[in-house]
């Protein structure tokens, strides 16, 4: 049988609140004992083969104030370019890590391998990047993006070379500020908004 549609009216749509740290990373949000760790502590392993890099940065409101409470999580491959699961992957890059801006600064930190170039079945090559997912205050839903590398060769790229405005693919580019050493800014909207992906 089915039911009149009047009879049930919509839940109105809300952002994800302090929630999304309690039940993604209780120990960041003070509920210890939740898991033996939080998930998805670190995208490696000891051991992890290639260059060691620490990307750092904060999400950024309309206003351009830095975000406290944004939650990231990234996905990425190994220094080959190989995503875990498939032969020859690295056993000690995991590839995913879930990591929250600190709560004072709005600054967020990622420690990882810098990837790969990935293969693709078509011959093609995309640069090394890393895929993001951002949730916060006034995110209905996660925001999905990538951190390319400024001492890389972007210009291949099959995703950047679809970015019509040219000027917005260095909203895409981590800038180097030392020997393995990267920030990367999200803006969310206004003036330099960085791009983000319908995938």
């Amino acid at each position: 049988m089915v039911q009149p549609i009047d009879l049930l009216v919509e839940t109105a749509s809300q952002t994800a609140g302090p929630y999304v740290h309690i039940g993604c990373i209780p120990s960041f949000a003070g509920l210890a004992g939740v898991y033996p760790e939080d998930l998805g502590l670190s995208p490696i392993a000891e051991g992890a083969q290639g260059e060691i890099v620490t990307i750092t940065g904060a999400v950024h409101d309309g206003m351009g104030w830095a975000m406290r409470d944004a939650m990231l999580e990234s996905w990425q491959a190994d220094a080959q370019g190989r995503y875990p699961g498939t032969p020859g992957a690295d056993p000690h890059v995991s590839g995913f890590c879930r990591f929250a801006a600190d709560k004072d600064t709005g600054e967020f930190t990622l420690r990882t391998v810098r990837p790969g170039a990935v293969a693709l079945p078509d011959g093609r090559r995309m640069a090394p990047h890393i895929s993001l997912w951002i949730v916060a205050r006034g995110i209905n839903i996660g925001l999905q993006t990538r951190i390319y590398f400024e001492d890389e060769d972007n210009s291949a790229d099959p995703l950047l070379a679809r970015i019509e405005q040219r000027p917005r693919v260095e909203t895409l580019i981590a800038k180097k500020t030392g020997e393995g050493r990267f920030r990367f800014d999200i803006r969310l909207q206004g003036a330099g908004e960085t791009v983000f992906l319908d995938l």
